[in-house]
Protein backbone atom coordinates (compact mmCIF):
# COMPACT_ATOMS: atom_id res chain seq x y z
CA UNK A 1 0.00 0.00 0.00
CA UNK A 2 1.61 3.33 -1.02
CA UNK A 3 2.09 6.15 1.49
CA UNK A 4 -0.57 8.43 -0.03
CA UNK A 5 -3.29 5.76 0.10
CA UNK A 6 -2.23 4.68 3.58
CA UNK A 7 -2.48 8.26 4.84
CA UNK A 8 -6.18 8.25 3.92
CA UNK A 9 -6.86 5.32 6.23
CA UNK A 10 -7.48 5.06 9.94
CA UNK A 11 -6.68 1.92 11.89
CA UNK A 12 -8.85 0.62 14.72
CA UNK A 13 -8.49 -2.41 16.97
CA UNK A 14 -11.16 -4.64 18.51
CA UNK A 15 -11.05 -7.33 21.18
CA UNK A 16 -7.80 -6.22 22.81
CA UNK A 17 -6.12 -5.73 19.46
CA UNK A 18 -6.95 -9.18 18.14
CA UNK A 19 -8.91 -7.72 15.20
CA UNK A 20 -7.49 -4.79 13.23
CA UNK A 21 -9.68 -2.71 10.93
CA UNK A 22 -8.63 -0.07 8.41
CA UNK A 23 -11.15 2.40 7.01
CA UNK A 24 -11.10 5.38 4.69
CA UNK A 25 -10.70 8.48 6.82
CA UNK A 26 -13.24 10.49 4.81
CA UNK A 27 -15.43 7.74 3.32
CA UNK A 28 -18.13 5.48 4.74
CA UNK A 29 -17.23 4.22 8.22
CA UNK A 30 -19.00 1.58 10.26
CA UNK A 31 -20.85 2.58 13.42
CA UNK A 32 -22.11 0.81 16.52
CA UNK A 33 -24.96 -0.53 14.35
CA UNK A 34 -22.53 -3.13 12.98
CA UNK A 35 -21.43 -4.24 16.45
CA UNK A 36 -25.05 -4.57 17.59
CA UNK A 37 -25.95 -6.56 14.49
CA UNK A 38 -23.01 -8.92 14.87
CA UNK A 39 -23.90 -9.56 18.51
CA UNK A 40 -27.60 -10.18 17.93
CA UNK A 41 -27.12 -12.43 14.90
CA UNK A 42 -26.02 -15.23 17.27
CA UNK A 43 -24.75 -17.68 14.63
CA UNK A 44 -24.51 -21.39 15.30
CA UNK A 45 -21.18 -23.13 14.93
CA UNK A 46 -20.46 -24.15 11.32
CA UNK A 47 -23.13 -21.79 9.93
CA UNK A 48 -22.62 -20.33 6.48
CA UNK A 49 -23.19 -16.58 6.73
CA UNK A 50 -23.86 -13.87 4.17
CA UNK A 51 -23.43 -10.15 4.90
CA UNK A 52 -25.27 -7.93 2.41
CA UNK A 53 -23.53 -4.56 2.06
CA UNK A 54 -20.44 -5.58 4.00
CA UNK A 55 -18.60 -2.24 3.80
CA UNK A 56 -15.13 -2.70 5.31
CA UNK A 57 -16.01 -6.27 6.31
CA UNK A 58 -16.47 -5.54 10.01
CA UNK A 59 -19.43 -7.90 10.59
CA UNK A 60 -17.89 -11.05 9.02
CA UNK A 61 -14.63 -10.29 10.85
CA UNK A 62 -16.37 -10.06 14.23
CA UNK A 63 -18.47 -13.17 13.64
CA UNK A 64 -15.61 -15.36 12.41
CA UNK A 65 -13.38 -14.16 15.25
CA UNK A 66 -16.02 -15.15 17.80
CA UNK A 67 -17.05 -18.35 16.02
CA UNK A 68 -14.03 -19.88 14.23
CA UNK A 69 -16.12 -22.65 12.64
CA UNK A 70 -18.09 -20.22 10.49
CA UNK A 71 -17.78 -19.65 6.76
CA UNK A 72 -18.71 -16.07 5.80
CA UNK A 73 -19.38 -14.21 2.58
CA UNK A 74 -19.57 -10.43 2.23
CA UNK A 75 -21.15 -8.62 -0.71
CA UNK A 76 -20.29 -5.01 -1.47
CA UNK A 77 -21.17 -3.07 -4.62
CA UNK A 78 -18.58 -0.31 -4.16
CA UNK A 79 -15.13 -1.31 -5.41
CA UNK A 80 -13.25 0.85 -2.92
CA UNK A 81 -15.10 -0.66 0.04
CA UNK A 82 -14.82 -4.20 -1.30
CA UNK A 83 -11.05 -3.76 -1.64
CA UNK A 84 -10.92 -2.36 1.90
CA UNK A 85 -12.85 -5.41 3.14
CA UNK A 86 -10.49 -7.82 1.36
CA UNK A 87 -7.49 -6.01 2.83
CA UNK A 88 -9.01 -6.31 6.31
CA UNK A 89 -9.69 -10.01 5.83
CA UNK A 90 -6.09 -10.56 4.74
CA UNK A 91 -4.71 -8.42 7.56
CA UNK A 92 -6.55 -10.59 10.09
CA UNK A 93 -5.52 -13.91 8.50
CA UNK A 94 -9.11 -14.90 7.70
CA UNK A 95 -8.82 -15.45 3.94
CA UNK A 96 -9.71 -19.12 4.32
CA UNK A 97 -12.98 -18.35 6.11
CA UNK A 98 -14.22 -15.05 4.65
CA UNK A 99 -14.78 -14.32 0.97
CA UNK A 100 -15.66 -10.85 -0.33
CA UNK A 101 -17.62 -10.35 -3.57
CA UNK A 102 -17.69 -6.97 -5.31
CA UNK A 103 -21.05 -7.07 -7.05
CA UNK A 104 -24.65 -5.88 -7.08
CA UNK A 105 -26.50 -7.98 -4.51
CA UNK A 106 -29.53 -8.07 -6.81
CA UNK A 107 -27.51 -10.37 -9.10
CA UNK A 108 -26.47 -12.69 -6.30
CA UNK A 109 -27.51 -16.34 -6.45
CA UNK A 110 -26.75 -19.47 -4.47
CA UNK A 111 -24.37 -20.72 -7.15
CA UNK A 112 -21.97 -17.93 -6.25
CA UNK A 113 -21.88 -18.94 -2.59
CA UNK A 114 -21.88 -22.67 -3.27
CA UNK A 115 -25.42 -23.17 -2.02
CA UNK A 116 -27.98 -21.53 0.24
CA UNK A 117 -26.74 -19.96 3.47
CA UNK A 118 -27.89 -20.42 7.06
CA UNK A 119 -27.83 -16.78 8.12
CA UNK A 120 -28.11 -13.46 6.32
CA UNK A 121 -27.10 -10.30 8.16
CA UNK A 122 -27.44 -6.80 6.78
CA UNK A 123 -27.08 -3.20 7.85
CA UNK A 124 -28.90 -1.88 4.77
CA UNK A 125 -29.11 1.58 3.23
CA UNK A 126 -31.93 2.84 5.40
CA UNK A 127 -32.78 6.30 4.08
CA UNK A 128 -35.15 6.48 1.14
CA UNK A 129 -33.73 8.13 -1.96
CA UNK A 130 -34.30 11.89 -2.07
CA UNK A 131 -35.13 12.09 1.66
CA UNK A 132 -33.07 13.72 4.38
CA UNK A 133 -29.63 15.18 3.77
CA UNK A 134 -27.73 13.14 1.19
CA UNK A 135 -24.01 13.09 1.97
CA UNK A 136 -21.90 14.65 -0.76
CA UNK A 137 -19.41 11.81 -0.39
CA UNK A 138 -20.69 9.19 -2.88
CA UNK A 139 -19.35 6.27 -0.82
CA UNK A 140 -21.34 7.35 2.23
CA UNK A 141 -24.42 8.27 0.21
CA UNK A 142 -24.67 4.81 -1.40
CA UNK A 143 -24.17 3.11 1.97
CA UNK A 144 -26.87 5.15 3.72
CA UNK A 145 -29.50 5.93 1.07
CA UNK A 146 -31.52 3.72 -1.27
CA UNK A 147 -29.47 4.71 -4.31
CA UNK A 148 -27.94 1.43 -5.52
CA UNK A 149 -30.47 -0.86 -3.83
CA UNK A 150 -33.78 -0.49 -1.97
CA UNK A 151 -34.77 -2.02 1.34
CA UNK A 152 -37.21 -4.27 -0.54
CA UNK A 153 -34.41 -5.53 -2.79
CA UNK A 154 -32.22 -6.25 0.23
CA UNK A 155 -35.00 -8.36 1.77
CA UNK A 156 -35.65 -10.10 -1.56
CA UNK A 157 -31.96 -11.00 -1.81
CA UNK A 158 -31.91 -12.35 1.73
CA UNK A 159 -34.96 -14.50 1.06
CA UNK A 160 -33.46 -15.85 -2.17
CA UNK A 161 -30.14 -16.77 -0.55
CA UNK A 162 -31.42 -18.45 2.62
CA UNK A 163 -32.12 -22.13 3.11
CA UNK A 164 -35.54 -23.10 4.55
CA UNK A 165 -35.66 -22.07 8.23
CA UNK A 166 -32.58 -19.91 7.68
CA UNK A 167 -32.42 -16.65 9.61
CA UNK A 168 -32.39 -13.03 8.43
CA UNK A 169 -31.13 -10.43 10.92
CA UNK A 170 -31.06 -6.70 10.28
CA UNK A 171 -30.90 -3.32 11.99
CA UNK A 172 -32.90 -0.33 10.77
CA UNK A 173 -33.85 3.11 12.11
CA UNK A 174 -36.81 2.91 14.47
CA UNK A 175 -38.98 4.93 12.11
CA UNK A 176 -38.65 2.19 9.47
CA UNK A 177 -39.60 -0.72 11.68
CA UNK A 178 -43.06 -1.03 10.09
CA UNK A 179 -41.46 -1.08 6.63
CA UNK A 180 -39.05 -3.89 7.46
CA UNK A 181 -41.66 -5.97 9.29
CA UNK A 182 -44.04 -5.66 6.34
CA UNK A 183 -41.40 -6.50 3.74
CA UNK A 184 -40.10 -9.50 5.67
CA UNK A 185 -43.59 -10.83 6.39
CA UNK A 186 -44.75 -10.58 2.78
CA UNK A 187 -41.62 -12.30 1.46
CA UNK A 188 -41.63 -15.36 3.65
CA UNK A 189 -39.11 -14.13 6.24
CA UNK A 190 -41.46 -14.24 9.20
CA UNK A 191 -40.39 -11.76 11.91
CA UNK A 192 -39.64 -13.69 15.10
CA UNK A 193 -37.66 -11.26 17.30
CA UNK A 194 -37.77 -7.49 17.69
CA UNK A 195 -35.59 -5.36 19.95
CA UNK A 196 -35.70 -1.58 20.12
CA UNK A 197 -32.47 0.31 20.78
CA UNK A 198 -32.35 3.58 22.74
CA UNK A 199 -29.39 5.92 23.10
CA UNK A 200 -30.32 6.52 26.75
CA UNK A 201 -33.00 5.24 29.07
CA UNK A 202 -35.03 8.46 28.80
CA UNK A 203 -34.88 8.81 25.00
CA UNK A 204 -37.09 7.43 22.26
CA UNK A 205 -35.97 4.41 20.29
CA UNK A 206 -33.22 5.07 17.75
CA UNK A 207 -32.87 1.67 16.08
CA UNK A 208 -34.71 -1.62 15.69
CA UNK A 209 -33.00 -5.02 15.50
CA UNK A 210 -35.19 -7.56 13.72
CA UNK A 211 -34.77 -11.29 13.16
CA UNK A 212 -36.89 -13.31 10.76
CA UNK A 213 -36.96 -16.99 9.84
CA UNK A 214 -37.64 -18.22 6.32
CA UNK A 215 -40.88 -20.18 6.24
CA UNK A 216 -41.59 -19.90 9.98
CA UNK A 217 -44.98 -19.63 11.61
CA UNK A 218 -46.33 -16.24 12.62
CA UNK A 219 -45.52 -14.87 16.06
CA UNK A 220 -42.94 -12.31 17.10
CA UNK A 221 -41.17 -11.93 20.46
CA UNK A 222 -40.58 -8.32 21.52
CA UNK A 223 -37.48 -8.31 23.71
CA UNK A 224 -36.51 -5.85 26.43
CA UNK A 225 -35.09 -2.60 25.03
CA UNK A 226 -31.35 -2.15 24.70
CA UNK A 227 -29.92 1.04 26.20
CA UNK A 228 -26.59 2.14 24.70
CA UNK A 229 -25.31 4.82 27.07
CA UNK A 230 -25.38 5.87 30.71
CA UNK A 231 -26.10 9.52 31.53
CA UNK A 232 -22.32 10.18 31.52
CA UNK A 233 -22.11 8.92 27.89
CA UNK A 234 -20.24 5.72 28.78
CA UNK A 235 -21.49 2.43 27.37
CA UNK A 236 -23.90 0.40 29.46
CA UNK A 237 -22.73 -2.99 30.71
CA UNK A 238 -24.74 -4.81 28.04
CA UNK A 239 -23.04 -2.87 25.26
CA UNK A 240 -19.57 -2.98 26.81
CA UNK A 241 -19.72 -6.78 26.80
CA UNK A 242 -20.19 -6.74 23.03
CA UNK A 243 -16.66 -5.35 22.69
CA UNK A 244 -15.03 -7.92 24.96
CA UNK A 245 -12.75 -10.58 23.48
Amino acid sequence: MDAVKKSRLTFDAFFNGRIRISQDRSGYRFSIDAVLLAHHSAPRNNDRILDLGTGCGIIPLILVFRHPGLRAYGVEIQESLAKNARDNVKKNDMEGRIQIFCMDMRLLNTGITGGAVDLVVTNPPYRKARTGRVNLDNQRAIARHEIAVTLQEVVDTGQRMLRPKGRFVTVVPAERVTDILFLMGTRGLEPKRLRMVHSRIDTEAKLAIVEGVKGARKGVKVESPLILYHSDSTYTEAVSKMFEA
